[in-house]
């Protein structure tokens, strides 16, 4: 055989060979190609059906006051009877919220809920009349008295509404001052509810 001949079998395995190699890369290429398209359109659809949420607002101000109270050891028709103490601690918080929405939101409840050892303790926030009524009880309460908050305010979109809110927990001050944590939660008519952190340091009274 000449040195010029070639078998020509050998010839056709290492055309096919690199056009295996070829093949291959091919393939990987168009699978990246692939995977970086999906992704790219999953990542579109999540951030499409994302939506930024209908109410936002801030706890301006938030004081604590730690009341004692005691019975005066009479009933009421003047018998005498085991005088009772109690411990109470009152939660005011300057709220303000906004709707965000293109509908108007109508809030029905609020909520305090301290975090405490043995898990959260919540406390339902009083209407604005107990509100105003817990300064009568108490007219020496040092707490600024503004304008209370509705718990059954509708705000319309683009909307803000402020006001002041209380909440009263069975609690001591010492109890209290062993929080771990504080938040106040909105609830609104088929929304979901909204629950804010306080920015502020609670201010002791």
């Amino acid at each position: 055989m000449s040195l010029l001949q070639q078998d020509s079998s050998e010839l056709d395995d290492a055309a096919r060979g690199e056009e295996l190699t070829k093949g291959s890369s091919h393939l990987v290429i168009t699978t990246i190609i692939a995977f970086v398209v999906v992704s790219a359109a999953i990542a579109i659809y999540v951030l499409a059906g994302q939506k930024p949420p209908d109410a936002t607002g801030e706890i301006e101000q938030v004081w604590v006051h730690a009341q004692h109270s005691e019975s005066s050891g009479f009933d009421a028709n003047g018998m005498p009877m085991p005088k009772e103490e109690m411990d109470q601690v009152y939660v005011f918080a300057l709220v303000k919220l906004h709707n965000q929405s293109k509908e108007p939101l109508f809030m029905h409840n609020i909520m305090t809920n301290a975090t405490m050892d043995d898990g959260i303790h919540s406390s339902y926030a009083a209407t604005a009349g107990d509100y105003d009524r817990v300064f009568i009880a108490y007219p020496n309460m040092p707490v600024p008295h503004g304008p209370g908050l509705s718990l059954f305010t509708t705000i319309n979109p683009g909307q803000s509404v402020e006001g002041t809110i209380v909440s009263a927990f069975h609690l001591t001050k010492q109890q209290w001052d062993a929080r771990k944590d504080l938040s106040f939660t909105f609830a609104f008519q088929y929304k979901p509810s909204l629950t804010l952190t306080p920015k502020a340091a609670v201010i002791d009274r």
